[in-house]
Protein backbone atom coordinates (compact mmCIF):
# COMPACT_ATOMS: atom_id res chain seq x y z
CA UNK A 1 0.00 0.00 0.00
CA UNK A 2 0.98 3.54 -0.37
CA UNK A 3 2.32 5.46 2.39
CA UNK A 4 -0.48 8.28 0.95
CA UNK A 5 -3.40 7.79 1.94
CA UNK A 6 -6.54 8.87 0.67
CA UNK A 7 -9.08 10.09 3.33
CA UNK A 8 -11.50 6.59 2.43
CA UNK A 9 -8.68 5.07 3.67
CA UNK A 10 -8.17 6.95 6.93
CA UNK A 11 -10.90 5.02 8.82
CA UNK A 12 -10.71 1.94 6.59
CA UNK A 13 -10.32 -1.60 8.79
CA UNK A 14 -9.32 -3.53 5.63
CA UNK A 15 -6.27 -0.70 4.97
CA UNK A 16 -4.40 -1.92 8.03
CA UNK A 17 -4.31 -5.56 8.69
CA UNK A 18 -1.80 -5.50 11.12
CA UNK A 19 -1.53 -8.25 13.39
CA UNK A 20 -4.37 -10.39 11.12
CA UNK A 21 -3.23 -13.51 10.31
CA UNK A 22 -3.35 -14.32 6.45
CA UNK A 23 -5.01 -17.40 4.58
CA UNK A 24 -3.96 -16.26 1.27
CA UNK A 25 -1.11 -12.98 -0.11
CA UNK A 26 -0.20 -12.40 -3.45
CA UNK A 27 1.14 -9.15 -5.40
CA UNK A 28 -2.16 -8.15 -5.47
CA UNK A 29 -4.53 -9.50 -2.99
CA UNK A 30 -4.98 -10.51 0.48
CA UNK A 31 -7.14 -13.34 2.21
CA UNK A 32 -8.22 -13.28 6.21
CA UNK A 33 -10.58 -14.89 8.16
CA UNK A 34 -14.00 -13.08 8.62
CA UNK A 35 -14.49 -11.47 12.44
CA UNK A 36 -17.93 -11.85 12.21
CA UNK A 37 -18.00 -15.60 10.57
CA UNK A 38 -21.25 -16.76 8.80
CA UNK A 39 -19.47 -20.20 8.99
CA UNK A 40 -16.63 -21.59 9.89
CA UNK A 41 -13.75 -21.01 7.92
CA UNK A 42 -15.38 -17.63 6.07
CA UNK A 43 -12.85 -16.07 4.73
CA UNK A 44 -12.60 -12.79 3.22
CA UNK A 45 -10.45 -11.70 0.15
CA UNK A 46 -9.80 -7.99 -0.78
CA UNK A 47 -7.26 -6.18 -2.85
CA UNK A 48 -4.53 -4.53 -1.22
CA UNK A 49 -5.09 -0.87 -3.27
CA UNK A 50 -7.78 0.27 -1.44
CA UNK A 51 -10.81 -0.01 -3.66
CA UNK A 52 -14.48 0.89 -2.54
CA UNK A 53 -16.27 -1.47 -4.76
CA UNK A 54 -15.43 -4.13 -7.28
CA UNK A 55 -16.31 -2.09 -10.01
CA UNK A 56 -13.55 0.04 -8.81
CA UNK A 57 -10.80 -2.56 -9.06
CA UNK A 58 -8.00 -2.59 -11.99
CA UNK A 59 -8.66 -5.41 -14.06
CA UNK A 60 -5.21 -7.15 -12.55
CA UNK A 61 -7.06 -7.04 -9.05
CA UNK A 62 -10.42 -8.59 -10.06
CA UNK A 63 -8.74 -11.58 -11.63
CA UNK A 64 -6.02 -12.07 -8.53
CA UNK A 65 -9.06 -11.84 -6.44
CA UNK A 66 -11.02 -14.61 -8.79
CA UNK A 67 -7.25 -16.74 -8.02
CA UNK A 68 -7.50 -16.23 -4.26
CA UNK A 69 -11.30 -17.99 -3.84
CA UNK A 70 -10.24 -20.55 -5.64
CA UNK A 71 -7.02 -20.61 -3.45
CA UNK A 72 -9.08 -20.28 -0.63
CA UNK A 73 -11.65 -23.06 -1.52
CA UNK A 74 -9.10 -25.61 -2.35
CA UNK A 75 -7.55 -24.93 1.52
CA UNK A 76 -10.84 -25.10 3.17
CA UNK A 77 -12.02 -28.29 1.04
CA UNK A 78 -9.10 -29.40 2.80
CA UNK A 79 -9.11 -28.40 5.91
CA UNK A 80 -13.33 -28.13 7.04
CA UNK A 81 -14.67 -30.43 4.28
CA UNK A 82 -17.85 -28.44 3.63
CA UNK A 83 -20.78 -29.05 1.51
CA UNK A 84 -21.14 -26.14 -0.45
CA UNK A 85 -20.41 -22.57 -0.40
CA UNK A 86 -21.75 -18.90 -1.04
CA UNK A 87 -19.66 -16.51 -2.64
CA UNK A 88 -19.82 -12.73 -3.57
CA UNK A 89 -19.63 -9.23 -2.39
CA UNK A 90 -21.98 -6.21 -1.87
CA UNK A 91 -21.10 -3.24 -3.97
CA UNK A 92 -22.64 0.04 -2.48
CA UNK A 93 -24.72 1.05 0.89
CA UNK A 94 -28.08 -0.12 -1.24
CA UNK A 95 -26.45 -3.44 -1.96
CA UNK A 96 -25.49 -4.05 1.92
CA UNK A 97 -21.70 -3.27 1.95
CA UNK A 98 -20.81 -1.72 5.41
CA UNK A 99 -17.03 -1.63 5.10
CA UNK A 100 -16.15 0.50 2.04
CA UNK A 101 -13.33 -1.61 0.79
CA UNK A 102 -13.97 -4.12 -1.84
CA UNK A 103 -14.09 -7.84 -0.22
CA UNK A 104 -15.22 -11.10 -1.31
CA UNK A 105 -16.74 -13.35 0.46
CA UNK A 106 -16.00 -17.28 0.82
CA UNK A 107 -18.54 -18.86 2.60
CA UNK A 108 -18.01 -22.76 3.35
CA UNK A 109 -21.23 -24.13 3.66
CA UNK A 110 -22.57 -27.15 5.76
CA UNK A 111 -25.53 -29.87 5.50
CA UNK A 112 -28.07 -28.35 8.17
CA UNK A 113 -26.72 -25.05 8.77
CA UNK A 114 -30.08 -23.67 7.85
CA UNK A 115 -33.13 -25.56 7.44
CA UNK A 116 -33.84 -24.68 3.78
CA UNK A 117 -30.56 -22.87 1.87
CA UNK A 118 -32.53 -22.79 -1.59
CA UNK A 119 -32.14 -19.71 -2.87
CA UNK A 120 -28.88 -19.33 -1.71
CA UNK A 121 -27.91 -15.37 -2.46
CA UNK A 122 -31.86 -14.23 -3.41
CA UNK A 123 -31.90 -14.45 0.47
CA UNK A 124 -30.52 -11.08 0.36
CA UNK A 125 -33.89 -10.08 -0.15
CA UNK A 126 -35.74 -12.38 1.83
CA UNK A 127 -39.32 -12.27 0.42
CA UNK A 128 -37.71 -12.85 -2.82
CA UNK A 129 -35.31 -16.26 -2.19
CA UNK A 130 -37.90 -18.51 -2.89
CA UNK A 131 -39.60 -18.86 -6.21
Amino acid sequence: MSALRDSREVDCPFCSLAGTPLVYESERVLGFRDRFPVSDGHTLIIPRRHAVTYFDAFEEERAELWQAVEAVKRDLDRELQPDGYNVGFNAGEAAGQTVMHLHVHVIPRYRGDMADPRGGVRGVIPEKQRY
